[in-house]
């Protein structure tokens, strides 16, 4: 097999921190790794696979320079600067901003959902947004057997897909409560996010809605292939530091047995049926921590709307939302050019 020379773009970020665990973990048949950032990190030292990588400058030049994959996160601006540079250079790039999600000519991929589309790209293939990539492996397979009319998601989402900075914020609050202190400006938020819930993430775009909350109604279309699928989102921070959780209601098209839903979800590949509400068990944002898998549960009918129905979903947004998934896709491609 083919050994593969892999970039890693925003490699000292929360996203770029994990995208080296997983890679760690998942082995991918590699030639050579070359870790990027900006000015800022660029000299650091980072131990990954057991050796002490210098963190390289990210250049024009320096992207330019043979390798086959690259793995971006290191925001919108940096990826439509350096992947377009990269992928002339032969390179594939994965990229997890928002820069090229809606693009028509980039392939939006989650792997258990759309592993087709990986190769139709033309030098990119963008990363889904983390509350939409776990969505996406839920709905997938209901879509498929019974098809969805109406998508009502309401998010609930941890300071973690903010930065650092936003868990900075949570444990500064946290600190400041313990000790009896008045809670700190914010420096990420608009408000505490401390003993608090805020329904907005991102700025607000069209109609009142946030970029966040249109982010799911359009990559649901495109990754599903419905455009004209009814979506709507309500997408709120709270106070956890790790895992999204997701309240998602559907109309399906054609009349379903909830147990029928519910034996189907426990057969689809990347998710963990979690349903024994006489027993209190369901999925918990402090149980999908650090894992790969989607967690989903509180599986029942919506009486009030003819075939519809509700669900929790909650899966760790930095390792599924964003690193995982980016690594699935390199491993899928990988697979793909090798068969």
């Amino acid at each position: 097999m083919k050994k593969y020379k892999i970039a890693v773009v925003g490699a000292t970020g929360v996203v770029g921190r994990s995208f080296l665990k997983v890679l760690e973990e998942r082995k991918l048949p590699a030639e050579s790794y070359t870790l990027f950032a900006s000015q800022r990190s660029a000299g650091s030292t980072v131990r990954f696979m057991d050796e002490d990588y210098t963190v390289q400058l990210l250049t024009e030049e320096a992207i330019s320079a043979g390798f086959d994959i690259a793995l971006f996160s290191a925001g919108g601006e940096t990826s439509k600067h350096y992947a377009p540079i990269a992928a002339k250079s032969g390179c594939l790039v994965i990229d997890n901003s928002s820069c090229w999600r809606m693009d028509p000519n980039v392939p939006l991929v989650v792997p258990e959902v759309n592993p087709q589309d990986i190769l139709k790209h033309k030098g990119i293939i963008a990363n889904p947004n983390c509350s939409t990539i776990q969505a996406m492996v839920v709905l997938s397979p209901i879509q498929k057997k019974y098809g969805i009319k109406r998508v009502i998601y309401s998010t609930y989402q941890a300071v973690s897909g903010a930065g650092a900075a936003g868990i900075n914020d949570l444990d500064e609050g946290a600190k400041a409560y313990a000790a009896g202190r008045e809670t700190p400006a914010p420096k990420k938020f608009d408000y505490p996010i401390f003993c608090n819930c805020i329904p907005q993430i991102d700025v607000f775009d069209e109609d009142d809605y946030t970029k966040e909350e249109l982010k799911m109604v359009n990559e649901t279309r495109k990754i599903l292939g419905v455009p004209d699928m009814a979506v709507t989102a309500t997408c709120v921070r709270v106070p956890v530091f790790a895992s999204h959780s997701e309240s998602i209601n559907l109309t399906l098209e054609n009349p379903f047995e909830i147990e029928d839903i519910k034996a189907l979800l426990a057969s689809s590949e990347g998710v963990v049926l979690v349903d024994d509400v006489k027993n209190k068990k369901y999925p918990l944002a402090a149980d999908a921590a650090d894992k790969d898998e989607v967690f989903v549960g509180r599986v029942r009918i919506d009486r009030s709307c003819e075939n519809s129905l509700n669900m929790w979903c909650v899966a760790d947004n930095i390792r599924k939302g964003a690193a995982t998934n980016a690594v699935q896709i390199a491993q899928k491609y990988i697979e793909l050019m090798n068969k």
